[in-house]
């Protein structure tokens, strides 16, 4: 008899794809699968919440290269959905995998426990938010279904949605084969030498050409033949909100992060006024162009994204993001950057002496965490006064910046933190968060804790949601209950340790503290003034709040 399931088909290819932690809440439609689970070697990781699950398989899979989360039928799958639409609207490869009710229960129509409005409801709803999706009804065809699901997910960059009923995922089914990968997406072989040839030509052709480096060359893999390209043409370089980090910020070569009118003069002044602006694997959102302020010519504009190209008003299809790069790159006539550039500025970390009585301004703030970062650590910042103040903080090595930067949930980053230093325990997890996202997904920090994550949180404590202070007439809305923050790594057990820093010496001594207990959880609650926040959250504000009354 064979003793292979279709549990053990789903777990074998999980671990064949470079899942070793599964996220989660367990549920009695999901259990007979977490037993397998658990005497696999994949380490089983419960969170506290089903959002926080797919939160924490997003944050894994950005920098493992694929997560997955494991949810109960009803109300566990409709808990974590935001996470997985966060994922399919960021291209994250997340798998979802939600019990289901026995397959006798779902042909009879029968009302059983965590049911909606039918059997379908949930399936045609993740279908929504998700690349592929299968509800699994036959053994026989399982392992087909399984395995297109996934190669679909790791190929897209996007989440799938797996459906298995009890009593399937018991079913004997054959043994998994080798996996095999979706084929490479290939370019049109004469329109990607007749779009290169264009580019390269409108690129040497230029005085000041500029690159800008997008979200989907972290996605799809390729910052490394794109910092191949920029290092070979000796292209000055940006980056985005999104994509900071996807090229190294202590590079010579680069210029800094493009928001449009919240840039920096030297950056905005440097891509603006260029005769032709390379822009790969960039989204231009609402965010990245702090409020669509960025002003590009189209006329001087390559835009090249996963599957086409536009020059100007030509437009290129069939033509592969990757093909694009390793290709032009020798078409490029190298230039001298540096040398024509003298005048460039020199990022250099600014020194501070702390004052031992003064209360901290989110400058002051902002200015000791740019100190603070390094190599070894990183970064995960919430929307919000976070994410606004990275154009400030310099990250020196490439792939050590996470944030959800388009589709912008508050209350992501702390679990999502719990999934990056699970993939990632040889780096230290630094999470910058507000109160009031922080407030959303608090619990998860008990998990942190109980995986013995040496992470390190600066929570922001502004007394409620200062955006939208910022953005509209305040409210008592805004409001939220100020909590002792720095208490509650006591309460979760563990050595953790909890501080509040009010004054600059407070914060410098705290981050000193760091520094020295390597191998523990410390919180940092950072307490400033209401309205103080950085500046790039002064200007995106100012800009939103412009576009608003543009459009009324």
């Amino acid at each position: 008899m064979n003793d292979f399931i279709v549990n053990d088909y789903l777990i074998s290819r999980l671990q064949e794809i470079g899942i070793n932690h599964l996220f989660g809440v367990p549920g009695d439609y999901s259990l007979d699968f977490l037993d397998r689970v658990i005497k696999s070697s994949i380490k089983w990781v419960g969170t506290c919440n089903e959002l926080n699950a797919g939160y924490a398989a997003d944050g894994y899979a950005r920098v493992n290269g694929i997560g997955a989360a494991v949810v109960t039928y009803g109300v566990g799958a409709f808990s974590v959905l935001n996470a997985v639409a966060g994922a399919y609207a960021e291209l994250v490869p997340m798998i979802l995998i939600s019990g289901a009710p026995h397959s006798a229960r779902r042909r009879s129509g029968a009302l059983v426990h965590h049911l909606t409005k039918d059997y379908m409801l949930q399936y045609e709803i993740f279908r929504k938010v998700t690349v592929d999706s299968t509800m699994l009804t036959n053994p026989d065809t399982a392992p087909e279904e399984l395995d297109r699901v996934l190669r679909n997910c790791i190929s897209e960059k996007r989440p799938v949605y797996i459906e298995l009923p009890l009593d399937v995922g018991l079913m004997p089914c054959k043994a998994p084969n080798k996996f095999f990968y979706n084929p490479v997406p290939q370019s049109d072989k004469e329109i990607l030498q007749e779009c290169i040839a264009e580019a390269a030509h409108k690129i040497n052709s230029a005085e000041n050409p500029i690159l800008i480096a997008g979200m989907e060359l972290l996605r799809f893999g390729l910052t490394k033949p794109t910092l191949e390209l920029v290092e070979h043409s000796e292209l000055p370089f940006a980056t985005t909100i999104s994509s900071k980090s996807a090229l190294p910020e202590m590079h010579p070569q680069y210029v800094g992060l493009y928001q449009g009118g919240m840039s920096a003069d030297w950056v905005k002044n440097q891509i603006e006024s260029s005769d032709c602006v390379i822009s790969l694997g960039v989204w231009m959102t609402d965010f990245e162009t702090g409020g669509f302020t960025a002003h590009l010519d189209e006329k001087k504009l390559i835009n090249v994204n996963t599957e086409s190209v536009k020059i100007g008003h030509h437009l290129y299809n069939n033509v592969q993001l990757e093909d694009f790069i390793k290709n032009i790159k020798n078409l490029i006539n190298p230039r001298d950057y540096l040398k024509s550039h003298p005048d460039k500025p020199v990022k250099i970390k600014e020194e501070i002496k702390p004052e031992k009585d003064k209360l901290l301004t989110a400058n002051f703030v902002y200015t000791r965490i740019n100190n603070f970062l390094d190599d070894d650590k990183i970064l995960i910042v919430e929307p919000g006064d976070s994410i606004s103040a990275v154009e400030d903080l310099q990250i020196e090595e490439a792939d050590n910046f996470i944030s959800q930067a388009y589709y912008l949930s508050i209350g992501y980053c702390t679990p999502a933190s719990l999934g990056v230093a699970l993939a990632k325990p040889n780096k230290r997890s630094v999470v910058l968060t507000g109160d009031g996202a922080f407030q959303m997904t608090a619990q998860e920090i008990s998990t942190i804790i109980r995986n013995n994550c040496n992470s390190i949180f600066i929570l922001i404590n502004n007394y409620g949601y200062l955006i939208e202070r910022l953005l509209h007439e305040d409210g008592y809305y805004n409001d939220i209950q100020n909590w002792n923050y720095a208490q509650l790594p006591s309460v979760f057990g563990n050595d953790a340790i909890g501080i509040v820093a009010k004054t600059e010496e407070e914060l410098d001594n705290a981050f000193k503290l760091t520094e020295k207990e390597k191998d523990k959880f410390i919180f940092i609650e950072v307490q400033i003034l209401n309205n103080d926040c950085c500046n790039g959250l002064k200007k995106l504000t100012y800009n939103l709040k412009k576009l608003a009354e543009s459009k009324s």
